[in-house]
């Protein structure tokens, strides 16, 4: 395993990290998530990452027993606030009354006294900016947790929270979570430009877009039964699930054979070919998913073969253009 930095930060996490959303706590029985976080950290995976929002609560139940059997100073455990939570008024967004409760019942589901990454989901347009950095530098202060970072936030978003920090001296944003893969690339614009002049680490989700970098989609009318495409999670995939786009990944198949890596590894391995990307985090409901998975954090592939990756899927790439 290899290990990057947070952006410009001193904590050090694995370049494979492991994600629970859509598994752990709900269609992933417990026994095979602790087999999968497990198999993860014997393969030197150090990143855990969930949410309070994922199965409202259970995923980080289920990972925070998981990782209770391992050293706390061996693990980055990271989850993230903004989502509802519940009906009432008060029960979302990133205002200081939510961003407190909401740690202290993700301490409490995670079996820990502190968090070492705390993301705010998305951005809150209803809540002013100063009020949710100053309840996160709070947090900091408190020893709730060890840093903050964003997810999905636009490059003037996280301009403004580093340079609001910075002039207050208050801790500012580490990291970035947006999506990124070889298939959606629209950060590639502004927002790692702007990670890169503010020092954030970037770990990024959906890395395999779905699923669909793996291979193992071939005929988009009739996808394999029991994967995603095939289940209540179809929906999340239409943006870049379609046959053309299959057909086109089907055609670098022999990119990762040259490599000598599966497609999913040659996959991860292009997200990771820039350091503005500290960690890809990945999903597993086998242990052996993680085992391919965390293999790419090895491979020295030559770029030459990831731009003949670009050129093939240029032409199937969605063009949607990054709002900020």
């Amino acid at each position: 395993m290899r290990y990057r930095k947070l952006g410009r930060w001193g904590v050090k996490v694995s370049v494979v990290g492991l994600g629970s959303w859509l598994t752990y706590g709900g269609a992933v029985e417990e026994t095979a998530a602790r087999d999968c976080i497990v198999r993860a950290f014997e393969r030197g995976i150090n990143f855990f990452d969930t949410a309070n929002v994922y199965a409202r609560g259970r995923a980080e139940e289920v990972v925070g027993r998981a990782v209770a059997q391992f050293e706390r100073d061996d693990i980055v455990l990271a989850t993230k606030v903004y989502f509802p939570m519940d009906t009432g008024p008060n029960d979302r967004g990133l205002a200081r009354k939510h961003i407190r409760e909401q740690i202290d019942r993700s301490l409490i589901r995670l079996g820990t006294s502190y968090v070492d990454l705390y993301q705010c989901h998305r951005y809150d347009v209803d809540t002013p900016l100063e009020e949710t950095c100053s309840a996160l530098n709070d947090l900091v202060r408190a020893g709730k947790i060890l840093y903050w970072g964003v997810s999905e936030w636009t490059a003037d978003q996280i301009g403004a929270a580093v340079s609001l920090c910075r002039a207050r001296g208050w801790t500012e944003p580490v990291s970035n979570q947006p999506q990124y893969s070889a298939l959606w690339r629209r950060i590639e614009a502004r927002v790692l430009p702007a990670c890169r002049e503010y020092g954030l680490g970037n770990v990024v989700w959906s890395p395999l877009a779905m699923g669909i970098l793996t291979g193992k989609y071939t005929d988009a009318a009739h996808p394999p039964a029991g994967t995603r495409a095939a289940g209540a999670s179809a929906e999340m995939m239409d943006r870049y699930y379609s046959q053309p786009v299959l057909d086109a990944v089907q055609a670098i198949k022999p990119l990762a054979a040259e490599a000598g890596c599966t497609l999913a590894q040659f996959a991860l391995a292009w997200c990771l070919r820039d350091p503005i990307v500290s960690a890809v985090i990945i999903g597993a409901t086998r242990p052996d998913q993680v085992d391919d998975n965390a293999a790419a954090a090895e491979l020295d592939i030559d770029p030459a073969l990831f731009a003949r990756m670009d050129a093939i899927l240029a032409p199937v790439v969605p063009d949607e253009p990054y709002v900020s």
